[in-house]
């Protein structure tokens, strides 16, 4: 074989194993990345509070990134078929997820059968923080958290909540409320968080522990009525409204986040690039502005070794609220 032949050769065999390598060139390469639209996968329906943060920040992270981001709604089972999907997917940065404390810690409480762990996806930032609010329907007549305590143990069982779904945080909230009240309520879970307020809305359930940006549109428009929001002091966020303590329940806290995740396994480049993005996104002065028109902050995690830590230790709290409210799935 002359040199040409044997060189020809060469080549064609490296090429063969960085294609076997490379899982047949599916994987993208850091320094590529990305070169095609990304998906941004959201566990609840549209025109919940996942769906109003993910759609208030994508056209923005979309041009950070250079490649438009076409958001992708997966609701159904209190986001944990959205966090077993990207936990799934190929760890190459084009499937991203919008996900909260349900999918990262309540669910795998819930549920250790699940086909996902939280080992599976990867933290990369925070993103907001707000604490919900509690709503009820106008036609209850209720008007305050001591009037609705009042009301519900009068009536045990007989006042419905709705929720985004079991283990989602405004399920939490309701059972947190329940647990330090000693009030009884029956649990109505829906596929989002649209549909669990529309159900308040409708007078098919009194009441809810909904997220900002589902609730407060509703309140100003007199179709709900506030009562408080779920933190034991006031709220910047939501102005207007007594915190659980001086509400009347000092033994009540609790607030909620969002934050960005990628299949485990990407590389290391591809996620500082989806944090930066993202970190550039969620600090335009339109993004946070929207944001916060509905009761929600925009909050950053300084890296996401910082993010995962911070993972760590919240997941005690969620974890434990489901133990000792003794919350089931439905």
């Amino acid at each position: 074989m002359n040199i040409h032949k044997f060189s020809h050769a060469l080549a064609i065999a490296l090429g063969a194993l960085a294609v076997g390598m490379t899982g047949g060139g599916a994987q993208a390469q850091p320094a590529d990345y990305p070169s095609k639209p990304i998906r941004l996968i959201v566990g609840f329906a549209p025109g919940g509070a996942a769906d109003y943060v993910a759609r208030a920040m994508s056209d923005a992270l979309g041009k950070a990134l250079g490649q438009p981001v076409i958001i992708d709604n997966k609701p159904g089972n209190g986001s944990s078929i959205a966090a077993d999907l990207v936990a799934k997917a190929a760890p190459d940065g084009y499937t991203l997820l919008v996900a909260s404390p349900s999918s990262m810690s309540v669910n795998l409480a819930l549920n250790p059968k699940l086909p996902y762990t939280a080992r599976d996806l990867l933290a990369v930032t925070k993103m907001t923080t707000s604490p919900l609010v509690l709503a009820v329907s106008p036609a209850t007549g209720i008007t305050s958290v001591a009037e609705l305590i009042a009301a519900a143990k009068k009536a045990p069982g007989q006042l419905n909540y709705s929720t985004s779904g079991n283990g989602s945080a405004p399920h939490l909230g309701a059972a947190l409320f329940s647990q330090v009240t000693g009030v009884e309520m029956t649990h109505i879970p829906f596929r989002g968080g649209s549909l669990a307020i529309q159900s308040v809305m409708a007078g098919d359930t009194q009441l809810t522990f909904g997220t900002s940006p589902s609730v407060l549109p509703m309140v100003s428009g007199g179709r709900l009525r506030a009562l408080a929001v779920s933190t034991a002091e006031r709220s910047a966020l939501v102005p207007g409204l007594p915190g659980m303590k001086e509400a009347g329940l000092p033994g009540y806290n609790l607030e909620f986040w969002y934050g960005m995740f990628l299949p485990a396994g990407t590389p290391p480049a591809i996620v500082r690039k989806v944090y930066d993005a993202t970190v550039t996104a969620m600090q335009q002065p339109s993004v946070k502005a929207s944001l916060a028109r509905d009761g929600t902050e925009v909050s950053i995690s300084g890296s996401p070794a910082q993010f995962d830590n911070f993972l760590a230790e919240d997941g005690k709290f969620w974890v434990k609220l489901v133990k000792s409210a003794n919350v089931k799935i439905d």
